[in-house]
């Protein structure tokens, strides 16, 4: 009873406590609130920031989903929902934005930074096993017009500086919040600490307000870059997402079926295992046709001339095969009657993750043939060197007792499939945070260079995927566990950079040189983006897709990852924000701390 007294009187001292910058109906509100409920809503706490988050989460959701004209903030609408929160809340005095006497703004960090890490974790698990694969197809490309936009930021950010009279570290400030990049900002002050202040130099406060100023339009500043690219081209997503997977499928070059009469071998017949050019074709032969029997392909079964053989295999290869060995044969050999038939088998046991299909044995230890690997949409040849991905699918031939067997041994467990493996998330990140912080010194920087919390596990994730697993620990999310987090992650990123940056935006905005400095970020996020976007699009004819992945990647800015993911309802251009955005990272840290270097000098009037 005296506890429930003394909490009665906590919340009521909270309530009558409420300062008169507090709207009459608010404090009316709170007077008339149970003892409980007034407490959880003006007693910092835990549960109070994880309400507010919740809250900002829920209304940014719905505020994205209005749409005008087709067109909506998507998950940018989270960010504006937290500024405009965290607004009200400073406005009314709530004790969520006093963060000189609350222990629990931590607490909002901690989620903010573990939200980014969840997102990008996912991110470089999804994209991992083709990431190695894009970066050397188009690497180079990507990269290069990544730096343009970098270097593109830092010179507008330096003629600020010396034509438009801002002091060195609102530059800075704008550069990395024009940029949506934490790391440079944090690159940028420490510059600023080894050089002081004085003259034009300015001091940190002034680097933090610039920052505040320009990170919203920062993000809102490569969405509307792509929203402007897809109006005035017209894009069409559909005709896009179709280009991609054509030329997917042209890199990868489609396997077929071709039953081909043997008319070139020596009078002796041959074991299929020493039949060189079916490996040098890469050319699977699955069943063969003689004496009017089906017969599987195994490395011991004798072929001779007149035998009718089933092919399978990249279409090059499969004519290159039939041109050297006879011809094509009007008798589909899976047409006549045998004991064989083809089964499609999930590869869910772990000691045959990364492995090569040659590895497996499967003819030699179950008497059965594996034609193809199906990964996603994606056939790929059995003897392509492919190694084999926890989920993926193989076509194999041969008799239904050899064929369970097998399916029995490789695993072939959907609901294994569906589990997710949550031990080596844990592993992952953990190893991400060390390798993010591992510093990179670099000659002539007063501070070495670090990929942070944000690119550290996203390159940890990219390699663990492509690995595929480490000793038992299978990096393998199922889409829908992967795309749950991800979304959780960057919704609860926004919500706190929104908390976050909210409560001293409109003052800073109306007051000072909040308008000016909003305006020139504008200009360090739309002008290189403007500029590298258009010219990738007209001028390199690059996917839409891909272009929503160097924007996005070229400003570290997972929100934009995100928004362009929702609007084109593709994976795609998280493949080329991963190919560009380690280089960027470093390029935009670098930058953070040379134009601190470079114009100290001058900004102090020596």
């Amino acid at each position: 009873m005296s506890a429930n007294l003394g909490i009665l009187a906590s919340a009521s001292d909270l309530a009558t406590s409420q300062p008169a910058t507090s709207p009459a109906w608010l404090s009316g509100m709170m007077q008339s609130l149970p003892a409980w409920m007034t407490e959880l809503v003006l007693k910092p706490s835990v549960g109070h920031v994880v309400m507010v988050l919740c809250i900002v989460s829920f209304l940014g959701l719905a505020l994205g989903h209005i749409k005008i004209k087709g067109i909506g903030l998507g998950i940018g609408g989270v960010l504006f929902s937290g500024i405009a929160v965290a607004h009200y809340l400073t406005l009314w005095n709530l004790p969520l934005l006093d963060a000189g006497k609350r222990a629990d703004w931590h607490v909002l960090h901690f989620i903010r930074d573990f939200g980014l890490i969840l997102f990008v974790y996912t991110i470089g698990v999804h994209v991992g096993p083709s990431f190695f694969s894009s970066l050397r197809r188009d690497g180079l490309k990507l990269n290069l017009m990544a730096t343009a936009i970098v270097t593109l930021g830092a010179i507008i950010a330096i003629m600020l500086f010396w034509f438009a009279d801002v002091p060195l570290a609102a530059a800075v400030g704008l550069f990395s919040g024009a940029t949506t990049n934490t790391p440079s900002l944090a690159a940028g002050a420490e510059a600023l600490r080894q050089v002081g202040e004085g003259g034009r130099i300015g001091n940190a406060s002034m680097q933090s307000s610039a920052y505040a100023m320009a990170y919203p339009f920062g993000i809102m500043g490569i969405i509307l870059t792509m929203l402007s690219i897809r109006a005035l081209y017209k894009i069409s997503l559909p005709r896009e997402q179709e280009d991609i997977n054509k030329a997917v499928a042209a890199r990868r070059e489609p396997l077929v079926n071709m039953n081909v009469e043997i008319k070139s071998f020596a009078a002796k017949p041959i074991q299929l295992r020493k039949i060189a050019i079916a490996r040098e074709c890469n050319v699977t032969i699955s069943r063969i046709l003689q004496d009017g029997q089906v017969v599987l392909g195994l490395p011991t079964t004798m072929l001779r001339m007149g035998d009718i053989v089933h092919v399978v295999g990249p279409r090059t290869g499969v004519e290159r095969f039939r041109d050297a060995v006879g011809q094509e044969s009007k008798v589909d050999v899976r047409s006549v009657h045998s004991e064989l038939t083809y089964q499609k088998v999930l590869v869910t046991k772990e000691e045959y993750v990364g492995k090569e299909i040659s590895e497996l044995q499967l003819r030699e230890r179950f008497g059965v043939t594996a034609t193809r690997i199906i990964r996603g949409d994606i056939v790929l040849s059995p003897y392509s060197g492919a190694k084999i991905l926890y989920g993926d699918t193989l076509g194999i031939v041969g008799e239904e007792d050899d064929l369970s067997n097998a399916a029995a041994e490789l695993g072939n467990s959907v609901k294994a499939l569906n589990y997710p493996q949550v031990m080596p998330v844990f592993f992952a990140i953990a190893l991400g945070v060390i390798a993010g912080s591992i510093a990179i010194p670099l000659p002539g920087l007063p501070a070495p260079l670090k990929l942070g919390l944000a690119g550290g596990p996203l390159v940890v994730a990219i390699i663990l995927s492509r690995m595929g697993r480490i000793g038992h620990m299978i990096y393998y999310l199922p889409y829908s566990a992967n795309l749950a987090l991800r979304e959780l992650g960057i919704v609860l990123f926004l919500a706190c950079v929104g908390l976050d940056c909210g409560g001293d935006f409109v003052a800073t905005l109306t007051k000072g040189d909040g308008l000016k400095w909003m305006a020139y970020a504008t200009l360090i996020t739309f002008v290189p983006l403007a500029i590298v976007g258009f010219f990738a699009r007209s001028v390199l004819k690059m996917n839409f897709m891909t272009v929503c992945g160097l924007l996005s990647g070229s400003m570290t800015d997972p929100p934009a990852l995100a928004f362009a993911g929702q609007v084109t309802g593709s994976d795609a251009p998280s493949v080329a924000y991963s190919t560009v955005y380690p280089l960027t990272m470093l390029l935009r840290i670098f930058f953070g701390q040379a134009i601190v270097l470079m114009l100290a000098r001058y900004a102090s009037g020596v």
